[in-house]
Order: structure tokens, then sequence, then C-alpha cells
């Protein structure tokens, strides 16, 4: 979508100091009101089951570290009850029920101020002042006396309805927007898992003779590569530490195995690691309860690795750089699954994938230099990937600062909504002002 500048939209003729360090310059015909004069705030009852309340309001959240996030439906809309995210976040929701209680603020019976108004302009200031001045307790929080003594900027209710409507219709298109380009990184993502599944799997060259692979996950497969068992390509090996003063590495999705400490801040004592798994340069680690997902990692050095964790030894005509790649496929994926054994269902649970079985699976095994040239091939499908993918997040970025900047320009009078900036026509209008 095409970004209005901010900097050339109407301005009111004439402003006034507000006294208010954050908020600034507000139009002359504005006026300045605390919270507890404009809204009812109430919350739910401690230690007791949620309550549910009809209405439509905003809501934020008091102390996001208690509560989990939870998602209704009501006639197509979205709406989420309460989170995570950081104190002061507002949630909005239209024509539901909402089950709400102690740590979530519920506003109602609004007074001289239109609630849509009153959640774009808490939506956009009150989350950044409550990060500054929450009280800190044993979790952070968002005391009422603060709340109800918040200065809001009030422009007559007419104009509280044009600001209204005009962001409904700004934010929509804003949202639109970052919407296509979220679906168009899934999209890329999606690609190039296809492009580099379909490499791993019958190779780069198109021209090449295939044939039947005799294995159904495998397919056809070039006529010169063989079928083989991953027990003729990974040894596992079981060495143990002694003293646990080896580094520990933590296995992670993304970015493999890394130091456990520059991952977590829990400080884990020698005298803890004892019996431990060694790991050296050049080994495969797989985590056998999240094989499935493709939690595998190439070792880069010395150190230790959880028991539970299997440790490989790679064979001499094996580029592990392909094999990590080929253990990440969804594809490959399934195969695990399948191979794992224990309690539980899909990649949670207790399943494990344990050695012999992680043997057994057969993959279509190219020559060594193919394996190469495909690790150099899945490089540059990465690398051209992860640009588009950069390209696209920086736009989402600069969409969400201006959708930012544009709530705080409307709801503290920077800039004027007219008629026509909201969408309205002459009868329209009439309808507002009445």
């Amino acid at each position: 979508m095409a970004m209005m500048n901010v900097a050339k939209l109407p301005m009111y003729s004439s402003y006034l100091e507000s006294s208010i360090e954050w908020l600034e310059r507000i139009p002359k015909d504005w006026r300045l009101s605390r919270l507890k004069f404009l809204v009812s705030i109430k919350t739910g009852e401690r230690d007791t089951v949620h309550r549910v309340d009809d209405g439509v309001y905003p809501f934020f959240i008091r102390s996001p570290k208690v509560q989990r996030i939870d998602t209704y439906s009501f006639d197509g809309e979205a709406i989420l009850t309460a989170g995570d995210g950081d104190i002061g976040k507002i949630f909005h929701y239209v024509n539901g029920k909402f089950d709400y209680h102690q740590r979530v603020y519920k506003f109602s019976d609004f007074k001289g101020i239109e609630g849509k108004y009153l959640y774009y302009y808490l939506q956009r200031n009150l989350a950044e002042e409550v990060v500054k001045l929450s009280a800190k307790t044993t979790v952070d929080s968002l005391r009422l006396p603060y709340l109800q003594n918040f200065v809001v900027a009030i422009p007559s209710q007419q104009e509280q309805r044009l600001i209204a409507n005009f962001l409904d219709k700004k934010t929509t298109q804003i949202d639109e927007a970052i919407a296509i380009k979220e679906q168009q990184i899934a999209l890329l993502k999606e690609r190039k898992q296809i492009i580099i599944q379909k490499a791993v799997i019958q190779g780069l060259d198109p021209n090449v003779p295939m044939k039947d692979s005799g294995v159904d996950w495998i397919g056809e497969m070039p006529e010169h590569w063989e079928v083989i068992k991953l027990k003729h390509l990974f040894k596992e090996v079981t060495s143990r530490t002694k003293t646990g003063t080896e580094t520990l590495f933590s296995l992670r999705m993304e970015i493999g195995l890394v130091p456990h400490n520059d991952v977590s801040d829990k400080h884990i004592p020698p005298e803890s690691l004892v019996d431990y798994k060694i790991v050296e340069c050049g080994q495969m680690v797989m985590n056998r309860m999240r094989a499935a997902i493709g939690i595998f990692g190439l070792a880069t050095d010395y150190g230790l690795v959880s028991p539970d964790y299997a440790v490989f030894d790679v064979a001499s005509d094996v580029v592990p750089d392909y094999y990590l790649t080929l253990f990440k496929l969804p594809l490959m994926g399934t195969q695990f699954r399948l191979a794992s054994k224990g309690m539980g269902t899909g990649s949670s649970g207790f399943m494990r994938l344990y050695t012999d079985e992680f043997g057994d699976i057969k993959v279509a095994n190219p020559p060594k230099e193919e394996q190469e040239a495909l690790v150099r091939f899945i490089a540059e499908t990465n690398r051209a990937t992860d640009l588009g993918v950069d390209h696209l997040q920086s736009q989402i970025e600069k969409l969400k600062e201006y959708k930012t900047t544009l709530i705080n320009s409307a709801v503290t009078g920077k800039i004027k909504v007219t008629p026509e900036m909201a969408g309205f026509n002459k009868e329209m209008q009439g309808a507002v002002e009445a």
C-alpha cells in the first residue's frame, strides 16, 4: 500500500501546551481529563472463576507473566482475552463475551468519550508510559490509582468519531498489507523447502537417468545414487565426562549446538554434569525426543551434551552439512516420527527415536562430490530466500512504524482528521454530527 506522508496531512490552526511531557502540544479546542472521570474501570475478583461480561470496550493486562492468552471467535471477530504481552498492551473485541479476572482491567460506561477513540488513544500512549511508571513488585504490575489518573487528550465527540473511523480504515489497510507480506514470507520459505527437498531427493541435473529407489517415501532417484541405511553412515558413540568441567552445549532448532551459557541464565555446576556425553568437532548430535521436528546439530568444538541426546561419528564419505539439511526436512521428519517409540502423539509426549530405529531408516545417498555440490546449492538457496525475507520483514517493520505514527498523530492532534479522510460523504457526516 502507498503510505501517506503524515507531515503533509492537515493540522489544526492553533495549539497550546498540555504541560504533560509525553503529550506535548494539543489543539487549542481540545481538553484534558483524567481517566477516572471518563470511564468505569473494573477487574475480576481475586482467586475466583473468571467472570463473563457483555460489552464493547478496550482492556489491557495488569500482570502478563501470570496469564496465558486465549482466543475466542464471535461473528467472525477474533478476540484476544488476555495474554503474555507487555504490561499495558490493549486488546479490543466487538459484540462478544470476555472472561476476565483480577489481573485484567475492563473499561465500560464511557462518559463524554467514545470507547473506540479511547482504545486508540491508550493503545499508543498508555503502553509506552506504563513501562516507565508501572510499580515493581514480584511481577511488573499496573496500579489502579496510576491508571485512574492517566491523562487523556479529548477532542469533541464528533472529532472522536472521525478519528476512530479514520484509524479503523487506515489500520485495517495497514494490517492487510502486513498480512500480505507475511504471506509472501511464508510462501518464500515454503518454496525454499520444496526446492531443497527436490534437490536432495532427485539431485541437481534434470537430465540424469532416474530409477525407482524401491523406498516409498523416496520414489525415483538418480540412477547412480544408492539406497543405504543410516547405520552405515552414522555410528553412535557414548563417551562420558568424569569431571563435568567441559563446555556444555545446548541444541536449538535454528542455531544448532551452542554453548549453554549463551542461551540460558541458569548456571549448572560441573558436579551436576558428570556422566554427560562428550561431543567432538564434526560429530552429529540428535535430540531423540525431537528428531521428528529436525532438532539435529553439528559440533564445531569439544564439549558436553545431554545424556539423552545421541552423538554420532560421521562416515568419511559423508558431507555432514548435507545430511544435517536432509534431517531437518519435513519429509525426513515423517520417517523419524514413524520410527520413534514410546507414549505420546506427533512430536509431543515421550516419543523417542532410538539408535537402532534411526539406523534402519533408508535414505538416497549421492556420491560425496554431489553432496558437496548440493550443500553449495542449498547455501545459495538459503541466501537468496533470506534476502527476500529480510526485504519483506523490513517493509513490515516500516508499516508497523507508520501505523504507530499515524495513531499517535491522530489521537494527540498532531494531524486534523477531516470527514473525507475518514471516508465520510455528506450524508454520513450528518449522521456523525448527530
